[in-house]
């Protein structure tokens, strides 16, 4: 029988390597003890040297061969190492891997007994090598180094399953079909595969048995029914269960989930089990501050949870390259869909090798992932890179022979470019906040029928900080929601990914000149900006309500307010001046109609505050009008704003410097003492939620913890701490940057710094299992809030 035993704890680690390190066992070794995954070398968050992590490592792993691995196939597999791996038994070179994003596997037993206690040595290359994708030019991000994701022990029969395919066909039909493919290692008399379709409670529905014993790949088709579709609203999950058995006794057995669903671009939209859905998502780095890409489970499955449920987005698109198992698991469960691709950003290289990486890239990916449900397109194209027939020809081909059931894509940035694949996406960046919104598809496609997907926007035309002045944070927000608006408007376009969910490090060539793309809704610790609003309110489960605006006049040039907006998925809002209903709000159908949910402008801010003036009720709508223009542009009145409001100043005699007084009273001005605001957002008529807006007379810190359980099993555990900045109403202070010292004790420890300042009002950091099983305690300290003290309990399995 199969057994998987993770080898993630207890490997040693040097940043360097020598041909001598190979004759020195695992004892022998000085080198530091580390569990994975690791990063090779923790970066600061900013402001570093790109080429630090660029270097040649040396890890080591004892392994015993124990009595029952006799007569096995054994192999070590490797979920990700960047970039290019050598590995050792002993001295002896036993296997190599190029590419750092795919899975590997290297078979161990023809080296060792039964009995030994053997030293595996990895060799890693995590220099850019310009015979690996994404390297060879210019890249925006980093590709960080270490094995950063986990490491396995397989043993196996020799007689066993390598493979197995899942396609359901026919999933509108009562009687859905399943096909399987199941590929053996080897075939003998006497062999039978038996399947089971169960649910994940192991309940069976369908059991399938053949005789195995003509050919190693087996076909079977079935129909099956009573059974649920797979979709975003209900991601309904089955496992098949394949057992070989030789005589009737089992040699091997594996599970595999998939869900019964059908996905298909068209010339006029996405669909999914026959439905027409919009896509709206984000594009998803894997890099986290300090550790790149080393990052275990729970905290690769936060951030599909983030994507799906606190940002409402219903696909994320794998820039720009495969990602962790865990990652695409929970987006199985929890109805995230996933365009996926192959690595790289720009740059084709001529150089043979590295196109052969690029084969074994749109193999291994597809290979290892096709059963996931949630992925609907295959990314076989480099990332806006120019037209190369040759190379595009056979990884459209290669990605049709390896799974028939999904479309092709291949992202580019530039119209008119050749169509190899089944769907043309396109990076549009032409929006910057006043002009048109997107380009037309198909001018760009030079198509009428190619199924059309935007599949980046934003990023790099508006780069925008959390601790960015108030009118840029708007900005950066409506872009994002003009975009989304014209995505839902236009049916030729199944759907938009933006430009990306969190910041991310870079190299010098790109970003801010601190080594950070600062592109995304998030920053680096998943910390909402402005602009992750507008994708939060596109969903109804959670009530959203985002001001804009801290109502504070001296954030603003010239003491001028600007516009106000609240973002949110609630029916209406009341505003109310110092306890005054000033007015109640609607969505803004009129500049964001094909939005489910639109932001709301408040376009008034003087509600019924005029009526002691007296003036006529038509009189009154104009003097409001004036007024709110100069709420948003200033009180220096223009020509065509003053010729409005003249005949009103005539009819009730007064003077041009009249409106100046009213503007004064009624709207605001520089030395007005301060103000309270209140936003009272309602749905169904019943009041959900509330935000006051006041002078900070009070600061504290407030402690969000995303697990206060560890659970220690395979490798260790993370969680994500977030420290905010708040104000006696519980708004975020956005220029705070005080500093905080993060203490911690018992079974966990702290990943980066200990000492650290908020950023924005805002900061996160995240801390690890250790191997023991306990409390853990964190301090945090400062000297301008309260100690704050947190405990997690750590369950080491």
């Amino acid at each position: 029988m199969r057994m998987i035993k993770p080898l993630n704890f207890e490997w040693k680690y040097r940043p360097t390597f020598e041909d001598k390190d190979l004759a020195m066992s695992y004892s022998q070794w000085n080198g530091e003890v580390v569990n994975i995954p690791h990063t090779n070398l923790q970066l600061p968050y900013n402001y570093f040297d790109e080429t630090s992590s660029c270097f040649i490592s040396c890890y080591k792993k004892e392994i015993e061969i124990l009595p029952e691995y006799e007569g096995k196939e054994v192999y070590v597999c490797f979920e990700g190492a960047g970039h290019y791996s050598r590995v050792y038994l002993g001295e002896v070179l036993i296997g190599e891997h190029k590419g750092g994003y795919t899975p590997f596997e290297i078979r161990i037993d023809q080296y060792v007994k039964i009995g030994q206690t053997v030293t595996l040595t990895v060799e890693l290359d995590s220099t850019e090598r310009k015979d690996v994708p994404p390297f060879g030019n210019v890249v925006d991000y980093l590709g960080y180094g270490g094995i950063y994701r986990e490491v396995s022990l397989k043993i196996v029969d020799p007689i066993h399953i390598k493979d197995v395919f899942i396609k359901t066909n026919d999933v509108l039909k009562q009687e859905k079909n399943l096909s399987i493919d199941c590929e053996l290692s080897k075939v003998e008399a006497g062999l039978s595969l038996e399947v089971e379709v169960q649910t994940l409670e192991g309940d069976v529905l369908k059991t399938i048995r053949v005789n195995a014993d003509k050919q190693a790949l087996i076909v079977l088709s079935n129909t099956i029914s009573g059974v649920e579709l797979w979709d975003l609203k209900s991601p309904t999950l089955y496992q098949l269960v394949c057992r070989v058995k030789k005589e009737n006794v089992l040699v091997d057995e594996v599970v595999t989930r998939f869900g019964f669903r059908e996905v298909s671009f068209k010339t006029d939209g996405f669909y999914l089990n026959g439905e027409k859905i919009k896509l709206h998502g984000l594009n998803r780095h894997q890099s986290y501050a300090y550790v790149g890409y080393a990052m275990p489970k729970s905290i690769q499955e936060k951030d599909a949870m983030i994507l799906k449920y606190e940002l409402g987005c219903n696909v994320v698109r794998t820039s720009h390259y495969p990602q962790s198992i865990h990652f695409l698991n929970k987006c199985d469960e929890i109805g995230l869909l996933v365009f996926e691709e192959i690595p790289g950003w720009q740059h084709v290289s001529e150089l043979p090798e590295w196109r052969e990486v690029v084969m074994n890239n749109v193999k291994e990916m597809i290979l290892r992932d096709r059963n996931h449900p949630s992925i609907i397109l295959w990314g076989v194209r480099i990332n806006e890179s120019g037209d190369c027939e040759k190379l595009y020809v056979a990884t459209n081909q290669l990605a049709r022979e390896l799974d028939p059931t999904r479309q092709t894509g291949g992202v580019r940035c530039f119209g008119g470019s050749q169509l190899l694949e089944d769907v043309y996406t396109f990076n549009d960046f032409i929006h910057r906040g006043h002009n048109a919104v997107l380009q037309e598809p198909e001018v760009i496609s030079n198509s009428k029928d190619a199924p059309y997907l935007v599949t980046e926007y934003g990023g790099h035309m508006f780069p925008t900080k959390r601790f960015d002045n108030e009118g840029k944070r708007l900005d950066h927000a409506l872009i994002h929601a003009r975009i989304m608006n014209e995505v839902y408007r236009d049916d030729r376009i199944s759907g938009a990914i933006g430009w990306c969910m969190n910041d991310y490090n870079t190299h010098e060539d790109f970003g801010s000149g601190d080594k950070i793309c600062y592109h995304g809704i998030q920053d680096m610790f998943r910390i909402p900006k402005l602009a992750a609003s507008v994708y939060a309110s596109m969903q109804a489960d959670i009530p959203v309500l985002e001001i804009s605006s801290s109502m504070n006049i001296g954030e603003h040039a010239g003491a001028i307010l600007g516009e106000v907006y609240v973002f949110t998925n609630l029916d209406y809002v009341k505003f109310y001046r110092n306890e005054q209903l000033i007015g109640t709000f609607y969505p803004n159908r009129e500049q964001f109609k094909h939005l489910a949910h639109p932001p709301i402008l408040i376009d008034d801010m003087i509600g019924d505050n005029l009526a002691p003036e007296n003036f006529a009720s038509a009189d009154e709508v104009i003097i409001k009008e004036v007024l709110m223009y100069g709420v948003v542009n200033g009180a220096d009145f223009p020509e065509d704003q003053l010729e409005k409001i003249g005949p009103v100043l005539a009819k009730y005699n007064k003077p041009a410097k009249y409106v100046e007084a009213l503007y004064n009273k009624y709207v605001g001005a520089w030395g007005w003492k301060s103000l309270t605001y209140k936003f009272e957002g309602y749905k169904n008529d019943e009041l959900v939620k509330t935000v006051v807006k006041s002078g900070v007379k009070e600061k504290s810190l407030a402690i969000e913890v995303d697990n206060h359980v560890l659970i220690e099993s395979e490798t260790y555990d993370a969680t994500r701490i977030v420290c905010k900045a708040i104000c006696q109403n519980k708004n975020l202070l956005p220029y705070a940057n005080d500093a905080l010292l993060i203490e911690v004790e018992g079974p966990i420890e702290l990943i980066g710094p200990n000492l650290i300042s908020l950023l924005g009002g805002a900061r996160g950091f995240y801390i690890k299992t250790k191997g023991e099983s306990g409390v853990g305690r964190i301090t945090i300290s400062s000297e301008s809030y309260q100690t704050q003290k947190i405990e997690v309990e750590v369950i080491k399995q």
